[in-house]
């Protein structure tokens, strides 16, 4: 009877991978370790090359592989040796009796079916051809007799693997093995549920691409926070949010920075094309502020105009890197987190030395602005598109008799920009290059008219001259009536109202220019 072997004790490793990164040097490291290896394939092939010994997968099982590699480690010499029970002296008996010699090991990586049907105009047999069957099968055997077997799907697990391997005489610990166990069936899981992404959209059209029959979430957890919107929630962070922007100095993000980090970017991306340099202020969740400029420094001031109370511990976002003379200037209010594609090396110094302020650095080419819009429901999500529509006014149909001047449709456009990112109803009234006053969150379109003009009129900021963008349409003439009194001259909208020739009249009676975008902005 084979004596039961040292629990994770690798003398024998299974290779069979796709992507073979670090694939030679990892086989060095098992070989120099005594480790007998067993490899399918092209992976044999490549350990050979590299002066390896290795037993291919086909003398282990006695079978060829078949049917165009579709078989070759189904057997039971190779799952048998993978789900034995080194413990039980009936597994240790079958084994025996069926010539399987233990498998402690299995190193797999599978075919890239996501990579395949990522690619335009795949087909679907190509598509099908690259489903794995055989690397599931022994990644799955393997994790599931993770208390006898290591399984590593990931090459970037491979010298971590090595180390601990080299500083215990070839022994993986429990924890590892069931650590790798369980990152071995979170893979399984999102291969499967991409496979059936995939065949959902083939099957049922071009809806179930963007919503599948099914949707499977797969998020690792990065960050467990130290507590929600208020300090009697928990909290944790999944996904992906880490690899976007990067905490460069300051104390671990909160839920709530969180949030308003990805509205700031949410609404700077809109601003990506711009030539000049925009800066935001926003606070729980909302703009206070927008402004453009020749330099970060110009801005921000154009920014902060807008609303000077407001952002005490709010958040600052650029489209430029920043730099030291930006970096004195919000040195004199406190700022909970700046956000910005780079910070020069001299405003960083000078901004680590309060600890109390968070700065981000986030990757514009790591942002995909059109990636699906999830909302919480009891029972359930609410998933949509997300809101990429085109933020130009280009295409706006001038609706009233008067036209807007060129300095009126740059205004314009630039409060449409910024519409988008206010709560509704919302409403900005705004010069060229800055906003004036934002109004959002209200319950009726012309209240928000009327909370925006009265935070004008307490910071000293004149609408005399402005244009006002509204994210929906003016359900009746009031709003645009009280705009103009505050000093509109012209207006966006989307237009959309049974009432909206009441407030093109209105408009016209007013002697304004408006635009209909077409388009509705909502936000709740």
């Amino acid at each position: 009877m084979t004596p039961s072997p040292q629990p994770g004790r690798v003398a024998r490793a299974l290779l069979s991978v796709h992507d073979k990164t670090g694939l030679v040097d990892f086989g060095r490291g098992l070989a120099a370790l005594g480790v007998e290896l067993v490899a399918s394939g092209g992976t044999a092939d490549a350990l050979r090359g590299a002066g390896l010994a290795v037993t291919e997968v086909a003398e282990l099982t006695g079978s060829p592989e078949m049917l165009g590699g579709r078989v070759k480690t189904l057997h039971p010499k190779v799952h048998g040796g993978i789900l034995a029970r080194r413990d039980l002296e009936s597994h240790r008996a079958d084994m025996d009796a069926n010539g399987i010699v233990p498998i402690d090991l299995v190193v797999v990586n599978l075919y890239p079916f996501e990579a395949t049907v990522a690619k335009p105009g795949v087909t679907r047999d190509e598509a099908v051809e690259q489903i794995d069957i055989g690397g599931p099968s022994m990644i799955r055997s393997a994790a599931k007799n993770h208390a006898h077997v290591g399984v590593v799907v990931d090459p970037a697990d491979y010298p971590a693997l090595l180390e601990e391997l080299r500083g215990s005489a070839g022994v993986l610990g429990d924890e590892t093995r069931r650590r790798l166990a369980r990152k071995a069936f979170r893979r399984t899981s999102a291969y499967d549920a991409a496979i059936d992404a995939y065949l959902s959209g083939a099957d049922e059209g071009p809806d179930a691409e963007a919503f599948p029959a099914r949707l499977r979430v797969d998020l690792g957890r990065e960050q467990l926070l130290r507590y929600g919107e208020n300090p009697h929630q928990r909290a944790a962070l999944y996904g992906g949010f880490l690899d976007v922007v990067e905490v460069l100095h300051g104390k671990e993000l909160s839920f709530n920075n969180v949030v308003d980090v990805q509205a700031a970017l949410a609404l700077i991306v809109d601003f990506s094309s711009e030539r000049s340099v925009v800066a935001a202020i926003l606070k729980h969740n909302t703009p206070c502020g927008v402004g453009s400029g020749a330099s970060p420094l110009e801005a921000y001031r154009r920014a902060f105009a807008t609303d000077r109370e407001s952002p005490f511990g709010g958040i600052i976002v650029l489209s430029r890197p920043l730099d030291l003379a930006l970096a004195r200037e919000v040195d004199e209010i406190f700022t909970e987190v700046l956000v910005a594609p780079g910070f020069e090396p001299d405003a960083l110094e000078f901004l680590r030395r309060k600890k109390n302020r968070r700065l981000l650095r986030f990757r514009p080419e790591r942002i995909d602005p059109a990636q699906l819009d999830w909302k919480r429901v009891y029972g359930g999500v609410l998933v949509q598109e997300s809101d990429v529509a085109s933020e130009s006014i280009d295409h706006a149909r001038v609706v009233t008799k008067r036209t807007p001047t060129d300095d009126e449709r740059a205004a314009l456009g630039f409060a449409w920009r910024v519409v988008k990112h206010v709560k509704s109803n919302a409403i900005v009234f705004a010069a060229r290059e800055r906003t004036l006053a934002i109004g959002g969150g209200a319950t009726s379109r012309v209240d928000a008219v009327h909370a925006a003009r009265e935070k004008a009129a307490r910071v000293g900021n004149s609408l005399q001259g402005s244009v006002l963008a509204s994210d929906a349409f003016f359900p009746f003439p009031d709003g645009l009536e009280t705009a103009v009194a505050a000093g509109a001259t012209a207006v966006v909208q989307p237009g959309g109202s049974t009432r909206d020739a009441e407030v093109v009249e209105a408009a016209d009676r007013l002697g304004i220019a408006m635009l209909f975008t077409g388009t509705r902005h909502f936000r709740h």
